[in-house]
């Protein structure tokens, strides 16, 4: 396969995941300000500038806009087109991708990702936002959602395949350590008990957010603390947005596009991929915790992009 087919089919899953991802990140945020209607002393600032910091887009922010309000961070992450990681650009670079490697994608694909494409463009999604936001972000992750069902049951299961894989599964578990990040690090109310009744619907917000609502209570039975959702979402091996889930997966897949066997590694992001999912499998939420839950996620972000960076160099340096 050409270099510049698999730089657009890893770019196009990791885009197409993205939107979902920022569009889950944002949804949350206006579902746990609901919670606090009596909060009033907490400021804009306080409550939208956590998610330009996890997203690491407060400079160009500042570059754009003014003023800081809750509207402007909503407006940025969405629809801005100088923002490159806002939805409507994520949608539109994978469109632009898609459309480079027409080819090698199935019609159903390419009709999935022009129909959301086009309900930016038309001004429709623009309408739906300011009707209802919440019916507004569950409309694009279902749309990103499809499409992941729709090249899983169209497309051959070949060399491309695996690469719009990979693509959506390092940009997923990205995605979960800043949301995680984000909630623990960032969000826990000044003054507020790790696990006090505040805090636990925070951490409630934040399963509905990756979709783990239900599958978490299967589990716990109903206990929602702060190591429990951090343990299920960092290292669960069946939910398909925990962070072990998804380097699962990323290994397997690269072990395929290597053509290696399992237990052996042929290049870089091989190599990088077992060393994280060794980390994984091995870590206890005990040991994380003690290390400290934001310094444990920053390790893993890191090495998710030196991955990232070693799939490019290995197999799109063209």
């Amino acid at each position: 396969m050409l270099s510049r087919v698999g730089d657009s089919t890893y770019w196009m899953g990791r885009y197409i995941e993205r939107a979902e991802n920022n569009a889950r990140l944002l949804d949350v945020n206006v579902q746990m300000l609901l919670d606090f209607e009596s909060r009033r002393d907490e400021t804009e600032r306080q409550f939208w500038g956590p998610i330009l910091s996890t997203l690491e887009d407060t400079e160009l922010f500042n570059e754009l806009h003014g003023q800081f309000t809750a509207a402007a961070v909503l407006d940025y992450v969405t629809f801005e087109p100088r923002n490159p990681n806002s939805i409507s650009s994520c949608i539109n670079y994978a469109r632009e991708n898609a459309r480079a490697v027409r080819d090698q994608i199935s019609s159903e694909m390419w009709e999935q990702i022009n129909a959301l494409w086009l309900y930016f463009r038309d001004g429709s999604a623009a309408r739906d936002f300011r009707a209802n936001s919440h019916e507004f972000y569950d409309k694009v992750t279902y749309a990103s959602q499809r499409f992941q069902g729709v090249t899983d049951a169209t497309m051959t299961h070949g060399e491309a395949w695996r690469f719009v894989q990979a693509g959506k599964f390092i940009e997923r578990a990205d995605s979960t350590t800043r949301i995680l990040d984000l909630k623990y690090h960032i969000l826990l109310p000044s003054g507020e008990q790790v696990g006090g009744n505040v805090d636990v619907s925070q951490w409630t917000s934040l399963l509905r957010s990756c979709s783990g609502m239900e599958a978490y209570l299967k589990i716990r039975k109903g206990d929602v603390t702060p190591w429990g959702v951090a343990e299920f979402l960092i290292s669960h091996d069946e939910f398909p947005r925990s962070i072990r889930f998804c380097v699962d997966r990323l290994d397997e897949v690269l072990h395929d596009i290597a053509s290696a066997g399992e237990g052996r590694f042929r290049n870089e992001p091989e190599r990088l991929s077992g060393l994280l999912r060794s980390q994984l499998d091995y870590a206890t939420i005990d040991e994380v915790f003690r290390k400290g839950l934001h310094e444990y996620l920053d390790g893993i972000q890191e090495q998710l992009i030196e991955l990232d960076i070693a799939f490019l160099r290995t197999y799109c340096a063209y």
